[in-house]
């Protein structure tokens, strides 16, 4: 059965999370108008990624990285709280499928530790799983924690098996093989990377695991960055594109089939058949028939890592 996929990479507005989620709102019913059931989108989408790390000084930009660690930790996504209703009613009012990155909060134990994570809400508007990136990029160290493996998880959903890592979690190979582990049909990467080089990596993912793989960065130019941003006007032009998006879909023989959308703010569509991921891996199954476990084992832990366990009397 084929699926219609809608693959979304308009910007966010940087730093309002209330505001990008009405935008989100609207991409979800232009998309399911034209028969989407799996949505897209890019990472850290939710309120947006903090571009802003890779062009401070470490020393000298101190204090506005400070003031906007602050904006962003404010903008963040509570999972225990109700920031995402919105979207969990959209999903099953549509009965689609939701894939997006977010800011996360951590509410339960720090109150302030933040993470880059992926969520996959369902049909029916529950939240299905949460992935946090195991391990933040180069500045985004100074902006996120790293996550544990308890979401490194492949959910069942109508439209198909779905496993997704985030960004440059896609050139970690023992990652990649716990969720092609998982019977993975699609891979889905929110990223920022839409250089050549990530679009040579997914579409060797879509070979080497016989899976349809789904990538998108953020179609966003300086003007879109709102007015309340702080020094805006320092740290971006109005007419340079900040990331040209590329959102793509590769089918699982390593084909690009759809995209990529460069410099396009806008969505992508594309018509899968996931049966075709199990007809690949006729050939080579590197989780089965193409293994060798008598040479090779990977061991993953999924549980929680929880900073602190409590026992009351």
């Amino acid at each position: 059965m084929a699926t219609n996929v809608a693959v979304i990479q308009k910007p966010p507005v940087l730093l309002e999370r209330d505001e990008t989620l009405d935008r989100m709102l609207a991409s979800i019913d232009e998309a399911v108008g034209v028969g989407a059931s799996l949505l897209v989108f890019p990472e850290a989408h939710l309120p947006g990624y903090p571009t802003w790390i890779w062009r401070l000084a470490p020393g000298g930009d101190m204090s506005l990285a400070s003031e906007l660690h602050a904006r962003l930790r404010e903008n963040a996504v509570d999972l225990d709280g109700d920031t995402l209703q919105p979207l969990r009613d959209a999903a099953a009012r549509h009965g689609v499928t939701l894939v997006t990155g977010l800011t996360e909060i951590d509410r339960r134990y720090s109150g302030t530790t933040l993470y880059n994570s992926v969520v996959v809400i369902g049909p029916d508007g529950r939240l299905l799983n949460r992935h946090r990136k195991l391990m933040p990029t180069n500045p985004e160290r100074m902006v996120w924690g790293m996550g544990d493996a308890s979401g490194l998880r492949v959910v069942e959903t109508p439209v198909g098996r779905l496993g997704s890592l985030i960004c440059w979690e896609s050139y970690m190979p023992l990652a990649r093989y716990a969720l092609y582990a998982q019977d993975l049909e699609i891979f889905i990467n929110p990223t920022w990377d839409s250089s050549d080089a990530c679009l040579a990596t997914l579409r060797h993912i879509a070979r080497e695991a016989g899976c349809w793989v789904i990538g998108t960065a953020t179609a966003i130019q300086g003007s879109d960055i709102p007015a309340s941003f702080p020094e805006r006007d320092r740290l971006f032009t109005p007419e340079e594109w900040i990331n040209v998006g590329n959102a793509v879909v590769i089918a699982p023989s390593g084909e690009v089939v759809a995209g990529p959308l460069n410099r396009e703010k806008g969505i992508l569509y594309a018509e899968i058949e996931v049966e075709n991921a199990r007809r690949a891996r006729r050939s080579l199954d590197v989780c089965g028939h193409y293994a060798r476990p008598d040479i090779f084992s990977l061991s993953v832990s999924r549980s929680p890592l929880p900073p602190v366990v409590f026992s009351d009397d």
